[in-house]
């Protein structure tokens, strides 16, 4: 006696072979993009062959990347895949946390030994060079909304990790006390949820506890035009986790009704060339981006002086991209204001700087970063 065909399941056969058939070749017509910028990430560019990649299996192991990084509709098959392990309770998504209300980094305990050499590398710093030394490490908001991580998951306890920063700094250094204007001021605003920088509002109210050890007036919030530049800024937390439920953040911009006028800002991207000037703090083409941090003093560069038609003496910021949302609100109390990241600097400092130029030093990190960061012994560079 003969089966009957169990059309239903042949088609099905057929449609589950179809899209097995069609993914990878709709993956291999379409435009191939160099950089995520969903994922804020460089993608895998097609590799290419040849005997030697092929042995020792590099070929092999990019081609799969590539194919990784430019199948059809991977974003959207990433989100469900995130989305479904979050309701299933594995908040851990790529290096972050997803919770109720932001998501938050994961932050392991550090090298102490290489903390160490960082927290000499400073002391070295204030000793050669005789003038006020300020130094601010900012919890993130890990720490500050650690409650709210899940039991038995693993965080930096980033209260105990400044105390350490901070008994190990010499007397040329005045720690600055960030974490319990941050941790007072939980309910508002002081973080983004989908990034890992403080918001302009947590950076203002840092601003106004620090004037009495920099001998500055702060000025009152009153004295400030708040412009909601953005609302919709997805950080760097967000392309970790490409989660859509946290909502989008908003980017707001303090306008200072005391100051004095125009500012000029200037760039040195590339040592030996003169740097391009601006003329404001803000980089506004950066609100219609993803990267819309970067609309205070654009990117990352090696080296940003911000001079202005206040009063004031000259400051020099060693810093992470926290200060870029900072020194806006310093530059009212300075006329000068020299921002330099070690990241982006190969050679000794002295080459390019001269701190004795300078009224005041501040060292500006975040506790994540400046556990991981190794640049900061590039102080002691002849």
């Amino acid at each position: 006696m003969k089966k009957k065909l169990n059309i239903p399941n042949v088609i099905t056969c057929i449609a589950f072979f179809a899209i097995l058939l069609a993914f990878p070749i709709i993956t291999a017509f379409l435009p191939k993009e160099s950089f995520s910028q969903t994922e804020n990430r460089t993608l895998q560019s097609m590799p290419k062959i040849s005997s030697k990649s092929v042995m020792d299996r590099s070929f092999m192991n990019k081609l799969e990347t590539f194919v990784s990084d430019h199948f059809a509709g991977r974003t959207g098959w990433i989100k469900a895949k995130n989305s479904m392990e979050i309701a299933l309770g594995k908040y851990e998504q790529n290096g972050v946390y997803v919770l109720d209300r932001r998501i938050v980094e994961k932050i392991d305990e550090p090298d102490y030994d290489s903390v160490d050499k960082s927290i000499a590398a400073v002391n070295k710093f204030a000793e050669e060079n005789n003038m006020p030394v300020f130094f601010m490490l900012v919890p993130t908001s890990a720490e500050i909304y650690a409650d709210e991580i899940p039991e038995n998951a693993p965080s930096l306890n980033q209260k105990e990790f400044i105390r350490y920063v901070y008994d190990g700094l010499g007397k040329s250094v005045t720690p600055m006390d960030a974490y319990s204007v941050m941790i007072s001021n939980r309910e508002k605003y002081i973080y983004y949820r989908t990034d890992h920088h403080w918001t302009t509002q947590g950076a203002y109210l840092v601003y106004s506890a620090a004037g009495k050890k920099m001998g500055y007036t702060p000025y009152g919030s009153n004295m400030y035009d708040i412009e909601h530049a953005s609302n919709s800024f997805r950080g760097t937390f967000y392309s970790k986790a490409l989660y859509d439920k946290t909502p989008p953040d908003t980017i707001d911009i303090y306008h200072c009704n005391a100051d004095r006028g125009d500012v000029e800002v200037l760039i040195t991207s590339e040592f030996g060339k003169e740097p391009e000037s601006y003329d404001s703090m803000y980089f506004r083409e950066y609100l219609d981006v993803k990267d819309k941090y970067s609309t205070f003093l654009g990117t990352n560069q090696p080296i940003v002086t911000i001079k202005s038609n206040n009063d004031g003496g000259k400051l020099l910021i060693i810093k992470d991209s926290y200060a870029h949302c900072y020194a806006p609100f310093l530059t009212s109390h300075y006329s000068e204001i020299t921002l330099v990241d070690l990241r982006y600097i190969q050679i000794s400092y002295k080459q390019l700087i001269d701190p004795k130029d300078y009224d005041q030093v501040l060292f500006l990190y975040n506790v994540s970063s400046f556990a991981s960061d190794i640049n900061l012994r590039k102080l002691a560079y002849d």
